[in-house]
């Protein structure tokens, strides 16, 4: 993330800034928009005129925390991801209300977390497109659910955050638990875990004898006899990812 809260001295700018930092802190359900209006210097007429509700001030912070993010992901030139690195470490405190903003309304349980993940989920998808089609990262069998895994991989230590700063010792947004981190996370990221392809060809072979929704067929007819009753019907969300 390449912005640092209030840097920016415009109105609008200083009004999303300070609803981060609330937001963040104290849940949206919790924050006023009067409280927002103080911080940021001005009057609560002003956020409405800028932004039209709340609700349209959460959206906007959402967008701009999820363009930051993954536009720090794009920039995958060695000396681009040298100088990001150096950031968080040189001065990590400056990202906690980043951090807290996401981890406060990704897990607030309302219709705006949902659409917050989807979004980055979304954002994922298109970053490892673009990675793909310039070669710096690998083609997938499944490019929207490796999407939503790096999702979830990347957002999991800011839900854990409290779990995973006790079992380092280092609080969570310090430059100590930042630079343990790096490595061993791009080293996952670049060679993988497994020396050779035992687990994947083992995987394949498994889920050759699956049926495609990963429900085994209803009879108790073998699995080549023609007769086999049909799958049962699938019902809920379709599977887009």
């Amino acid at each position: 993330m390449r912005s640092v809260p209030f840097e920016d001295a415009t109105a609008s700018a200083r009004i999303r800034d300070a609803a981060i930092a609330r937001f963040g802190a104290q849940g949206y359900d919790r924050t006023s928009v009067r409280e927002i209006a103080a911080d940021a210097g001005v009057s609560p007429a002003l956020v409405i005129h800028h932004f039209g509700s709340k609700e349209a001030l959460r959206h906007a912070c959402d967008d701009w925390l999820a363009t930051q993010l993954i536009g720090e992901k794009t920039r995958v030139a060695a000396p681009e991801v040298a100088a990001t690195i150096r950031e968080w470490l040189d001065d990590p405190e400056r990202f906690r209300p980043y951090i807290d903003y996401f981890a406060t309304m990704l897990a607030d349980g309302t219709e705006g977390g949902n659409r917050l993940f989807d979004r980055l989920v979304h954002d994922t998808a298109a970053m490892l497109d673009a990675g793909v089609a310039d070669g710096s990262m690998r083609e997938s069998s499944d490019p929207g659910m490796r999407a939503l895994i790096i999702t979830v991989h990347g957002l999991a230590p800011l839900l854990l955050r409290d779990q995973l700063a006790r079992a380092m010792g280092t609080p969570f947004a310090s430059s100590a638990t930042i630079r343990r981190m790096t490595r061993p996370m791009l080293e996952l990221y670049t060679h993988g875990l497994y020396a050779d392809s035992r687990m994947l060809d083992a995987a394949d072979e498994a889920l050759r004898g699956v049926a495609p929704t990963g429900s085994e067929p209803r009879s108790d007819k073998g699995p080549g006899n023609p007769n086999q009753d049909p799958d049962p019907p699938t019902h809920g969300r379709p599977d887009t990812w």
